[in-house]
C-alpha cells in the first residue's frame, strides 16, 4: 500500500511540468567571445520577470531561455539588451514549452 501511495505520488509530481506552460526563446547574438560576455547577458536576462534556463553557446553563438507562462520577450526588447552590451542582435526564435 505504502509503494503504490508513494508511486502515485512520485506521478503526480512528474506532470506538473507538463501543466506550466510558457514559451522557449533562442537568439542569435554576434560578439559573444568568453565567459564574461555569457556571465553579463546572464545577468542581465536573469532581471527579467519571468526568465528560466539561461544557456550561452559561445561557439554557436546562441542564448536561450524559458520565460513563464503569460511573460513574453519582445524583439525590441532582446535588441537593446544585446545592443546596450555591446552586442550584435541578429534574431530571435521562438517554441512553445
Amino acid at each position: 500500500m505504502k509503494k503504490q501511495m508513494i508511486s502515485a505520488l512520485l506521478g503526480l509530481l512528474l506532470m506538473v511540468p507538463a501543466f506550466a506552460a510558457g514559451t522557449h526563446y533562442e537568439m542569435r547574438v554576434d560578439g559573444l567571445a568568453c565567459p564574461f560576455c555569457a556571465y553579463g547577458i546572464e545577468k542581465k536576462l536573469k532581471a527579467i520577470e519571468g526568465v528560466s534556463n539561461i544557456k550561452v553557446d559561445l561557439n554557436k553563438g546562441l542564448v536561450s531561455v524559458d520565460m513563464a507562462e503569460g511573460k513574453t520577450l519582445s524583439e525590441e526588447q532582446m535588441k537593446k539588451l544585446f545592443d546596450d552590451s555591446g552586442f550584435t542582435y541578429r534574431s530571435m526564435k521562438t517554441t512553445p514549452l
